[in-house]
């Protein structure tokens, strides 16, 4: 059985007994993933706390991004990448067969690097997806609640039928967390979504997601190490071995990844020593 909008008991019912009583999000077990030949990430084990802001840090090149694509089957939509263990949602690895991957990436939503607004209105920006996904709602309360969340609505209200394309940056990416919101994921996957952003655009993010946390869970890749001490509860360092494989090194609350790192590989990263 497919895990659509009519079968979320499937994935309810198969419980991990690694979680903690519904603690995690979502769990990553000895994760790797390839691209062809390449071993890209290697034996990821990871698990994210619920509605936490979760920050993944490394050098270039360490698979930050390729993890939180595998978190909700992203990955695949590359021709040569393959991908073995498990990542649980709600107890369930989504890489079962009888999982539907586009069910996962609306439960586990993403927002990317560069602001990526459809060439079409905001309010369609925001309605598109609720309304693929079988959203039977008032469809004009959906998107104003969507721009609401995601701090935007004061700023279009007046301009719904406006393209999204004419928004600033800032606003532009702020649309695309809309958009995301609007289907009611319960993750929220960022990555790197404030580097193409000016200062201001930029603390506006992170203020935004801040405020997201308290309804969502927020996994972020960021090269900030001040946007990561700022916004995150918890942060893991990944670098790579000699082959260029990525590995998970080091996890834990922010404060002591930043203040007491146990590996001194992390400390010379998050002090400019290397990376």
């Amino acid at each position: 059985m497919k895990i659509g909008m009519q079968s979320t008991t499937t994935l309810l019912s198969h419980i991990n007994p690694t979680d903690n009583n519904g603690r995690y999000a979502i769990q990553a077990h000895n994760l790797h993933v390839y691209y062809g030949d390449f071993l890209a990430v290697k034996d990821v084990n990871l698990n994210i706390e619920r509605q936490k802001i979760t920050a993944i840090i490394g050098p270039s090149g360490c698979g930050k991004s390729t993890v939180i694509r595998a978190f909700n089957r992203m990955n695949e939509l590359v021709p040569t990448v393959r991908t073995e263990g498990g990542v649980y949602f709600q107890g369930k690895n989504i890489y079962d067969r009888d999982v539907d991957p586009v069910e996962v990436r609306r439960r586990i939503g993403m927002v990317f690097q560069k602001p990526n607004p459809f060439p079409k209105s905001i309010y369609e920006n925001v309605a598109w997806g609720a309304r693929i996904n079988g959203f039977k709602g008032n469809i004009d309360e959906l998107v104003e609640q969507a721009l609401q969340q995601a701090a935007l609505w004061n700023e279009v209200k007046d301009k719904l039928y406006q393209n999204g394309l004419s928004l600033s940056g800032g606003q532009q990416q702020r649309l695309c967390i809309a958009r995301a919101i609007a289907v009611r994921p319960e993750i929220i996957l960022m990555d790197e979504p404030a580097s193409a952003l000016d200062p201001i655009a930029t603390l506006r993010i992170e203020e935004l997601m801040v405020e997201l946390a308290k309804d969502y869970t927020i996994i972020v890749v960021t090269h900030n190490m001040q946007q990561a001490a700022r916004v995150s509860a918890f942060t893991a360092f990944f670098t790579m071995d000699e082959d260029r494989a990525g590995y998970l090194t080091e996890y834990g609350p922010t404060d002591e990844i930043f203040t007491n790192p146990r590996q001194k590989i992390t400390e010379d990263y998050i002090t400019g020593r290397f990376g």
